[in-house]
């Protein structure tokens, strides 16, 4: 699954794509933002 990149507020946010149809954006990467450990973010 092929992997782009999109910025926001400084931070690069993971795009995973099949056939541009279907995209999923990365939860953890946007959970960055808010903590060092995302993992307690997405668990929240």
């Amino acid at each position: 699954m092929p992997k782009e990149t999109i910025r926001a507020k400084g931070l690069e946010i993971g795009i995973y794509t099949n056939d541009f149809n279907n995209e999923f954006i990365s939860l953890t990467d946007i959970a960055r933002c808010k903590s060092k450990d995302p993992f307690i973010v997405v668990c929240n």
